[in-house]
């Protein structure tokens, strides 16, 4: 069975539109496991101890799993999934904590597009915003990825 694309191509995307992510919450578990990918077991997000007696007593989960989740949950939305080659750029600021339990959702709005030299492919840039429960900002983004061209993306069946 050959993979099915959902993605949008470079083309189909407009300026000014935005994506919306489903929601997630964010579990011990997820911190956890992001902790032996990545080998970061800081303290604040591991031990428990140690985070209370930290400035926001109690353990948070690694800014760079949020980031994490949020692409995910945007690729989630089939906007993109088989039709990015590439993130080529991210610059990432991290706003809020968040804590376990919290459910995060994410917004992708088009910001730009850019043709390329090469007739296969264009750049998009992005702003990424994460939102908790309360609809505080927790993490934004600017993303820049390098997606198929319209009649260009990978066999498909």
């Amino acid at each position: 069975m050959l993979y099915k694309v959902r993605g949008r191509t470079f083309d189909e995307f407009e300026i000014g539109e935005e994506i919306v992510s489903d929601a997630r919450t964010v579990t011990e578990a997820d911190v956890v496991n992001f902790a032996c990918l990545s080998g970061d077991f800081h303290p604040e997000h591991t031990d428990e101890e140690y985070a209370k007696k930290g400035p926001l007593g109690e353990r948070i989960a690694h800014g760079l799993l949020i980031m994490s989740i949020a692409t995910g949950l945007l690729n989630q939305t089939g906007a993109f999934e088989g039709t990015t080659i590439a993130v080529l750029e991210m610059k990432v600021r991290f706003i809020r904590a968040v804590k376990f339990g919290d459910t995060i959702r994410a917004i992708q709005k088009i910001v730009a597009k850019k043709e390329t030299s090469k007739t296969d492919r264009g750049v998009l840039t992005s702003y990424v915003i994460v939102l908790n429960q309360d609809d505080q900002t927790v993490l934004e983004a600017d993303l820049i990825a390098l997606l198929y061209r319209r009649g260009f993306t990978p066999i498909a069946g």
